[in-house]
């Protein structure tokens, strides 16, 4: 049995990693699949790949084409999913604020610099127009942190996936005055080069088991509930994200890899572009 690690946020989107390793699908490959959830998100991942303290990362598309850029010998594998992430905009319950053009000049709390909080505050300040050389953060570390700065006046606003947050908007935590969708596939799945190098055709089996079961995510019966349970949501916010939500079993193309690093290019987000042969992998 072949011990292989893996990281994603505790989130979702992850449901069919933790079904097919319950039900022992990649152990019937001579695969131990040891999943870790990674909350404070996509920068502690990336940190974590570069580091090889794991081996493969369920991770935000935009984090680790940048984090590659950057030296991080990690290649993405393949889309996870293909639909764009909606990102809540948030403040606290008791905000002044009530409108995006309320947060310019203010300070976003993000979970660290380099994650999807971080990357997304650019993206949707030049959806406003504003001069991003002025973004203001502060650094928060993962969703609890985000609740204390907000609550405690450390930061304005925080951006995280919508439907991770509703509970906090529900129980009248955060207010959500508006949704910044990314422009591109959201979930990617990465692996480190060591990883690659040394077992390409284990690789090939775990991708084979999780595009099986995230081709079928959709159609088990009463998933719903059974997310709804699982994550501590309301049956109709599952409903509601199960229907714009798309589980891909496709490479990414090189379209979507060039608009990806031409966006934080012209963000200055990254100094230089790099080949698609330096950030996907080929079978």
């Amino acid at each position: 049995m072949k011990k292989v690690r893996i990281i994603g946020v505790p989130e979702h989107f992850n449901l069919p990693w933790h079904m097919a390793i319950e039900e022992s699908a990649f152990k019937e490959r001579g695969i131990d699949l040891e999943w870790t959830d990674i909350p404070e998100g996509t920068g502690k991942m990336c940190q974590m790949l570069a580091d090889e303290e794991t081996d493969l990362a369920i991770i935000l598309t935009e984090g680790i084409v940048k984090s590659i850029t950057e030296g991080n010998t990690t290649k993405i594998v393949q889309q996870y999913i293909s639909s764009p992430l909606l990102w809540g905009i948030h403040v606290a319950a008791d905000s002044n604020y009530s409108k995006i053009s309320d947060l310019k000049g203010t300070e976003a709390a993000i979970s660290r610099f380099g994650s999807g909080s971080h990357l997304m505050a650019f993206v949707q300040a030049q959806n406003e127009g504003w001069d991003t050389n002025n973004l203001q953060f502060e650094v928060i570390n993962n969703l609890d942190g985000a609740v204390n700065a907000l609550t405690e006046k450390q930061a304005d606003y925080f951006m995280w996936e919508r439907f991770t947050t509703k509970p906090l908007v529900d129980n009248g935590t955060f207010r959500r005055i508006d949704d910044c969708p990314t422009p591109w596939p959201c979930f990617v799945i990465a692996a480190t080069d060591k990883f690659i190098t040394e077992n390409g055709n284990l690789l090939q089996h775990i991708i084979e088991v999780i595009n099986m079961y995230t081709s079928e995510f959709k159609s088990i019966p009463s998933i719903d509930n059974t997310l709804a349970n699982t994550y501590e949501q309301k049956i109709e916010d599952i409903k509601e994200w199960l229907s714009i939500t798309r589980w891909s079993q496709s490479e990414l193309d090189e379209k979507t890899l060039n608009k990806i690093q031409e966006t934080l290019l012209n963000l200055n987000l990254i100094k230089t572009k790099v080949s698609p042969e330096g950030i996907l992998y080929k079978k």
